[in-house]
């Protein structure tokens, strides 16, 4: 299998055009920059996933500041213009029409990590959902994802678990360990989520791990 038919085939278990609920590989953002889209993002997922990981990390949902423009879980704009992720070719050109390119607080702390334990060329990121949940007209925000919601995501968790048989999952925060569990999967660990001051235990978390 190819890893671009691996994201195609990721992709297709998701719904598109929910309330609430947005598609970054489906869908269009009004505030996307001109070039940039679902394709190009699907692009980036793709080659993110060519790899043989040793560790894939779910988190709980995209984020507006990260995945919602990036296309890969963990992951924001700032990062990818810098060229600070494995696989990726420095961007060009802009991702969304912010006046300066998100960055995300989680997104450095887990690549800045990722790369002190040298595992970053090894490392999948995910998420347990994988549509951005936002609050109802407002796409710069990000809220908790129900129960339900939650469950939109175990189709692609479970393919990614049978592709990459050998892969290690790691819970990062409660949410993804809370689907996981519900899906009678026992994940590797689960650590902090690296969110408001959880950066140190995240770290931590990973080290013990390994």
């Amino acid at each position: 299998m190819s890893d671009r038919t691996l994201a195609t085939r990721l992709i297709e278990t998701l719904p598109s055009g929910l309330p609430g609920l947005f598609n970054p590989w489906q869908e269009h953002c009004t505030h996307e920059a001109a070039g940039d889209g679902p394709l190009p993002r699907r692009g980036r997922l793709a080659r993110h996933l060519d790899c043989d990981p040793v560790l894939i990390l779910v988190g709980e949902a995209p984020g507006y500041q990260g995945c919602r423009y990036s296309g890969i879980a963990f992951t924001s704009e700032r990062l990818l213009i810098e060229g600070a992720i494995p696989r990726i070719p420095a961007l060009q050109d802009r991702l969304s029409t912010r006046r300066l390119p998100f960055s995300e607080p989680s997104a450095t702390i887990v690549w800045k990590t990722l790369n002190r334990l040298g595992i970053a060329e090894h490392t999948i990121l995910w998420n347990a959902l994988q549509l951005h949940p936002h609050r109802p007209d407002q796409p710069w925000s990000n809220r908790t994802p129900s129960p339900g919601e939650l469950a939109l995501g175990a189709p692609a968790l479970l393919l990614l678990m049978a592709v990459f048989p050998s892969a290690r999952f790691v819970a990062v925060g409660r949410k993804a360990e809370e689907l996981m569990m519900v899906m009678g999967i026992t994940p590797a660990a689960t650590v902090r989520h690296p969110a408001n001051g959880g950066a140190t235990l995240f770290a931590a978390g990973l080290e013990a791990l390994l």
